[in-house]
């Protein structure tokens, strides 16, 4: 063996002779045992929290004199939940950096890492909170409520910090970044519209068939709690294709409109084909209360 392979094996000897085991396994093992402690404690204190938001919205919900409405008790409640998601990650974060030595107070204050942070988003992050902030504090939309978000249109899931939760019409959920968020159509808030576009038989009198319009809409109306406005036949309309229609407009609550008119557009062609009416398939138009 030459004299160089000894030197180094001497020396490693040496070294694993004189490094101290029992601290470091002492170390790692109270290292350890420091990060299940802390786990465990924040862990209780998100379980707990979480129950007390619940329960303080739940006994909100059951106090009739509240003056907010479901939509809104339910907005707070999944915001009031995000932001104490992200404010129970950030100190659990912190406490086990501290642990394990990384000195949370330099990093943040130093001004590579801070360049860093913004590098990978935090200009978006802290946009997407401004954002969501005035969407709160205008009340554009809801939990609950059905909107159209740019190309996306659902009913609100859930309102966070970062982003806004709709499920959408097939049922997928999607998370919207609220700095995307430039254009809200809400169709929640105001009554809506049913155009109904009957054709007309240009061989019968237009005036008979107002007549048993009227008639199916005294008839129907009573039935229909939702229906805020009574049925207006606003008379004979060119659809711009060379068809007349006539035309009847029904206000609706929102949401019940799509039944409504398929109801009444039933009894209307139901009532003019047994007068002896010959009417095509006839156009339907929803639109939102202008």
């Amino acid at each position: 063996m030459s004299k160089s392979n000894f030197f180094s094996l001497d020396v490693v000897k040496h070294y694993f002779n004189n490094f101290d085991w029992d601290g470091t396994i002492s170390s790692i093992l109270q290292t350890i045992g420091s990060l299940l402690l802390v786990s465990i404690l924040f862990l209780l204190v998100y379980l707990i929290g979480k129950k007390l938001i619940k329960r303080t919205f739940n006994s909100k919900k059951e106090n009739k004199a509240s003056r907010f409405s479901e939509n809104r008790k339910a907005t707070i409640y999944t915001l009031s939940l995000n932001i104490f998601h992200y404010a129970v990650l950030f100190f659990y974060l912190y406490a086990i950096l501290s642990i394990l030595g990384v000195p949370v107070g330099t990093l943040i204050t130093g001004a590579g890492i801070m360049s860093v942070a913004l590098g990978l988003g935090a200009q978006g992050f802290v946009t997407d909170i401004v954002t969501g902030f005035f969407i709160l504090l205008e009340e554009q939309f809801s939990v609950g409520e059905y909107v159209k978000l740019g190309e996306v249109r659902g009913t609100i899931h859930a309102i966070g910090l970062r982003t806004t939760q709709i499920l959408g019409d097939d049922g997928a959920l999607h998370f919207i970044p609220n700095r995307s968020i430039t254009v809200v159509s809400n169709f929640s808030r105001n009554d809506m519209r049913a155009l109904i576009d009957i054709r007309i038989d240009p061989n019968k009198d237009i005036q008979e068939m107002e007549r048993i319009i009227s008639e199916v809409n005294e008839k129907l109306v009573p039935e229909y709690d939702e229906i805020t406005q009574s049925p207006q036949v606003l008379g004979t309309v060119d659809t711009g294709d060379g068809n007349l229609v006539l035309r009847v407009t029904i206000y609706t609550k929102n949401g019940a409109q799509a039944s409504i008119q398929r109801d009444f557009l039933s009894a209307y062609l139901a009532a003019l084909t047994n007068a002896g009416f010959k009417i095509p398939t006839s156009p339907v138009n929803l639109s939102n209360s202008k």
